[in-house]
């Protein structure tokens, strides 16, 4: 019978992090990814700069510094009649100071060969979670498949704990009660070269009466984010591509030399913006983090970073009990987990809503009176960008967990929280 301290269901950003940390503090963990590799196209790769200093803090910055990964330093909106910079990352008091676009598989890809340096770690892939595992009443590992063997292949796994980072539409979070919020718009994403000629535009939000795109400059291409009415995503790509072409012109004349560069609709990905959260993250043997727990909005492009930070939070609360084996405890402290992160996931989907509430209602064409002010005082720009890029509770790395155990094996007795 197969057994380790921890299953982890989903090799995402959540799901490596929470890996490398418990196996620093000594846990049996194992993450199963349903992927052969990261090498996929993700649109998570805004890496904050809470999320850079837990890297730096797991003494990873080093690593993280070789990738091929662009700053941006400033987020800045503009409307027909005029523009302000709303947020200056540059402002924070952060030992980086900036949100860095990283690709994501290349930092998926550094932590876990971070993990693999632990005694303690084991990634499987192509290995898809396909149910839990149950034993009296308790969630007591999962059930799953090797990709690469076939249908009829079927393995069990178990643990004293299962963690659901799976994303969100998480097999684990099946029979949690479930609160889902109405959201207007879905999501096109897209991306335009970058010319030897362009300056860096950092992150830009092009606003026009309901039209609303986000622009991030990637250094080598443009990533964008066009936001269309929900559910209308059929009916527009019966219009020729040239229809978004001259859309995309309007907002922004200048790119009329490189929109080309979307050849057809194939070239447009459709993501439906989802807006949820669990009420209850766990269940004896099973606790969901990250987007399993709660689908966030891409505005802000704090998804990732949200589930890193209940990662640390998981990991702080978990490894003790975890290590003692005491289900009990490891029951509680998976209560624990939603206790401390609960709140500053309701915080910010509030303010996501109402971003959503206010797009849906009112047609922008004007600077409004909160930009202009931000534009006048830059000082100001400096509460926008903590809000964005430090986030209402920031996590620290445990200090058990910034030793690698590879050098010093950690003591139990120290790992209390």
């Amino acid at each position: 019978m197969e057994r380790t301290g921890c299953v982890i269901a989903g090799g995402g950003p959540a799901g490596l992090f929470l890996g490398l940390l418990l196996a620093r503090a000594g846990v049996q963990v194992t993450v199963l990814e349903k992927h052969a590799d990261f090498l996929r196209d993700f649109r998570g790769d805004t890496v904050h700069p809470s999320t850079l200093t837990l890297l730096d803090e797991l003494g990873l910055w080093s690593e993280v510094e070789t990738l091929p990964w662009h700053p941006m330093r400033r987020m800045r909106m503009v409307f027909d009649s005029g523009e302000a910079t709303v947020a200056d990352f540059s402002r924070l008091r952060a030992p980086h100071p900036f949100v860095a676009m990283v690709p994501q598989w290349h930092l998926l890809n550094t932590i876990a060969e971070a993990a693999a340096r632990e005694p303690a770690f084991r990634l499987i892939r192509n290995a898809e979670v396909l149910s839990p595992l149950m034993r009296d009443g308790r969630v007591a590992g999962v059930r799953w498949t090797d990709r690469t063997a076939g249908l009829q292949d079927d393995r069990k796994l178990w643990a004293d704990l299962v963690v659901g980072c799976d994303g969100r539409d998480s097999v684990l979070r099946a029979g949690l009660p479930l609160r889902e919020f109405d959201v207007p718009v879905d999501s096109w994403w897209l991306r335009l070269p970058h010319l030897p000629h362009d300056q860096d535009a950092g992150g830009t939000i092009r606003r026009s009466g309901k039209r609303l795109l986000v622009m991030l400059d990637r250094g080598d291409y443009y990533q964008m984010n066009y936001l269309i009415p929900r559910g209308a995503d059929s009916a527009l790509r019966q219009s020729p591509i040239s229809t978004l072409h001259e859309q995309l012109v309007e907002l922004h004349p200048w790119l009329a030399d490189r929109v080309a560069g979307i050849a057809s609709w194939d070239d447009v990905k459709l993501l439906h913006v989802k807006l949820n959260r669990l009420r209850r993250w766990s269940r004896p043997g099973l606790v969901c983090i990250g987007d399993a727990a709660h689908a966030m909005s891409p505005i802000g492009g704090i998804g990732i970073n949200l589930a890193v930070q209940d990662a640390v939070a998981a990991a702080r609360y978990l490894a003790g009990p975890l290590l003692a084996g005491r289900p009990r405890a490891i029951d509680r402290a998976a209560r624990r987990v939603q206790r401390r992160r609960q709140w500053p996931t309701a915080l910010t989907q509030g303010l996501q809503r109402f971003m959503h509430q206010q797009d849906e209602a009112v047609e922008h064409s004007e600077l409004p009176p909160p930009m202009r002010l931000l534009g006048r005082y830059p000082w100001l720009q400096r509460g926008p960008a903590r809000l964005l890029g430090i986030g209402v509770r920031p996590e620290r790395a445990p200090a058990w967990a910034r030793q690698s155990t590879t050098s010093c094996l950690t003591d139990p007795s120290n790992i209390t929280r």
